[in-house]
């Protein structure tokens, strides 16, 4: 179920250098040599919308317009009306936007725009009910490193189109020590000094803990985050106040950041109500089926 207090349209996406390249390796992709149907079409003008096949959260309509642009600059005599913005919530049978312009144009923007925007709008109706299941509790859902090659800052930008944060972009956003650093360093308290003796300053530091016992190393060490993966809810009612007290003692400003992770999207109810900070999960990007959309041309035929 999608919550409206809680899907908004509050993502915002930067149609940077690097992703407008992308989009056109993207529309390349398809055109290869050139569209073969283009003869049946030339110099016919044309008019097509997009409209929803099925209920859930949109996003991808961002795009059409930099996909334009790199098919034929600038828009290639195409003109285009959103009607529905990224974040909004739709129904069955919502018209989303409206193209009006050169007939091979809109042929050869429709498969890349369209097979985006579904997988970006079936990340963002993921991510959706995911977080209506949270309403109330003040516990953010946060996403994960586990995205597609390629289509990261998407998948995100989904993911916050649906109402959730993003965790790390990554590997330069945040140290994260893991399993194997904190083998490799030797403890916990070695890792966390590690890399605080070589990060900048504004670096922080998380740590993924499998044990009570590394967990409460890290907030001795002064890591600005634990990552508690795969505790049981009930385990983590007991620890999460034990953690908090400790930062306390450690610092006057006793701030760490407590998340869960490793849990079943099911169970998000039980893990909220243990006093965690966060609770991130891939599911949304991992497990969402596409948004059924599809674009309907009308043509002016030959005379």
């Amino acid at each position: 179920m999608f919550s409206q207090s809680l899907v908004l349209a509050r993502a915002d996406l930067t149609i940077t250098p690097r992703l407008r390249r992308q989009l056109g390796d993207w529309l390349q992709e398809d055109l290869g040599r050139g569209d073969l149907t283009t003869p049946a079409l030339q110099g016919r003008q044309g008019q097509a919308h997009w409209v929803a096949k099925a209920d859930g959260v949109f996003c991808g309509g961002v795009l059409v317009e930099p996909l334009l642009r790199e098919l034929q600059p600038p828009n290639g005599g195409c003109n285009l009306h959103v009607l529905v913005a990224d974040g909004a919530l739709v129904k069955a049978g919502d018209r989303l936007l409206e193209l009006e312009g050169p007939a091979p144009l809109l042929v050869a923007l429709e498969r890349t725009a369209l097979n985006l925007a579904m997988r970006l709008s079936g990340i963002a109706s993921a991510t959706a009910t995911l977080v209506a299941m949270l309403e109330g509790t003040g516990v953010a859902l946060a996403d994960t490193r586990k995205t597609t090659p390629g289509l990261r800052e998407l998948e995100k930008y989904a993911v916050r189109c649906g109402g959730g944060i993003n965790h790390r972009m990554g590997l330069d956003d945040a140290a994260m020590l893991k399993e194997n650093h904190l083998a490799w360093a030797g403890s916990v308290e070695a890792a966390i000094a590690l890399v605080r003796a070589q990060a900048p300053w504004p670096v922080r530091v998380i740590v993924e803990a499998e044990t009570s016992d590394e967990a409460h190393a890290a907030v001795a060490a002064g890591a600005d985050g634990v990552l508690l993966d795969e505790f049981t809810p009930q385990a983590l009612i007991t620890l999460v106040p034990q953690l908090r007290q400790q930062a306390l003692e450690r610092s006057a400003a006793g701030s760490v950041l407590l998340e869960a992770s490793g849990i079943q999207p099911s169970d998000l109810g039980a893990y909220a109500a243990t006093g965690i900070d966060l609770i991130s999960t891939s599911a949304p990007v991992t497990r969402s089926s596409w948004l059924d959309l599809s674009m309907r041309f009308r043509g002016q035929p030959l005379v």
